[in-house]
């Protein structure tokens, strides 16, 4: 009798993030995560809710940040624009996610990427020992430092070095405002949905 080979569960990153808006430094470790590791797919959570940043800055439209990222990861094979927490609405809690993307698909292991403040800050996350039984944890750095983690999931974790580029969202915002421009930080996709959007304009300094 011919034996049934079980199949393999599909491994997928979850990277989430505010991305407003998503920057060359984002993909940069999305697709090194997608390549050290081996994994299927890498999405790009669009955090509907960003509760960890509420009061803190005028944050984008959840809609206008998931279309960014949707431009940001057209054509690039393995990288997904992820809308599950836009769909669930409300503040956007990582183990939420989790428990949305194991009941949705049976075969699946995933990896929680995250840099290393954020590993660092795991122990405040919501329900982060439901993050912990759901994932296995992926910190990037960047090359010569090393993670010093307080073992934030229970030793279940894999460190990924990635190259280190000075781009962040805080300062692509500002460029847009004072009329700086952004050409070679995002990509033209990005840059052509900012534009159509009007986003990023008659804004204060971002935080």
């Amino acid at each position: 009798m011919m034996s049934v080979q079980a199949k393999s569960p599909r491994r997928v990153g979850v990277f989430g993030g505010t991305f407003d808006p998503p920057h060359l430094g984002h993909l940069v470790v999305a697709i090194n995560v997608l390549h050290e590791l081996q994994l299927d797919e890498v999405l790009l959570m669009v955090a509907n809710d960003p509760w960890q940043k509420q009061g803190t800055r005028e944050i984008s439209p959840a809609t206008d940040r998931l279309a960014l990222v949707e431009a940001a990861v057209n054509g690039i094979s393995g990288l997904t624009a992820g809308s599950v927490e836009v769909e669930l609405g409300g503040p956007s809690y990582t183990a939420n996610t989790l428990e949305y993307l194991h009941a949705k698909e049976e075969l699946l292991e995933i990896f929680t990427i995250v840099g290393a403040d954020a590993a660092n800050g795991l122990l405040t996350w919501n329900r982060h020992e439901r993050v912990s039984e759901l994932s296995t944890l992926v910190v990037v750095d960047r090359p010569g430092v090393e993670s010093a983690l307080p073992d934030p999931a229970n030793g279940h974790w894999h460190r990924v070095e990635i190259p280190h580029l000075e781009v962040s969202s805080s300062d692509l915002r500002d460029r847009v405002n004072d009329g700086r421009p952004l050409d070679f930080l995002v990509t033209p996709p990005v840059l052509a949905e900012i534009e159509a959007r009007g986003m990023y304009r008659n804004r204060g300094a971002s935080a």
